[in-house]
């Protein structure tokens, strides 16, 4: 039987059950969860502490018949136990492990994709500076061409206006 149960046998809450077998240095049966699994001995001998309650006398005075109390504290042995904690502790270590090592496996592909991405606006970034240069590089071209076609301009107007001015 489990606390409940035997708490509703009875007639007190689940917290009292707990509490007189951790009060009264009882020794019960626990599952592996850790919870307490009560036999008839077991609830024969809350029913004597529950009698005696009623009657008035205080818990720290209650006489316990000790031939009630078991001193074993399970099926499992304190040994078996401690293998399946040390079981699940490594389960546990290498689902941790396993997971960060997806994180990091994702990670390292999102650094790359970034990486990639990155060269590409570069080498977008070479062509247009490719292109600027060689634009400049042709208008530097240009406009020395021009500047001698302004300067034969230049005296084409200055001899105009000389000629205008003296007739010629």
């Amino acid at each position: 039987m489990n606390t409940s149960a035997v708490a509703k046998l009875l007639g007190v809450s689940q917290s009292t059950v707990q509490r007189w077998v951790k009060q009264l240095n009882l020794k019960m049966e626990r599952n592996e969860l850790g919870h307490y699994v009560f036999k008839d001995e077991d609830i024969e001998l809350l029913k004597q502490v529950h009698e005696q309650l009623k009657n008035g006398v205080p818990l720290q005075d209650l006489a316990v018949n000790a031939k009630k109390i078991r001193k074993g504290t399970g099926k499992i042995s304190n040994d078996r136990v401690n293998e399946e904690l040390v079981n699940k502790i490594n389960d546990l270590e290498k689902r941790l492990d396993d997971k960060a090592d997806s994180v990091v496996s994702y990670q390292l592909l999102q650094h790359r994709r970034e990486i990639e991405e990155l060269q590409n606006e570069i080498k977008k970034l070479h062509k247009r500076i490719e292109l600027l240069e060689q634009k400049h590089s042709e208008k530097k071209k240009s406009e020395n061409l021009l500047v001698f076609d302004q300067t034969g301009q230049k005296k084409n107007q200055r001899k105009k206006f000389i000629s205008m001015l003296f007739g010629f």
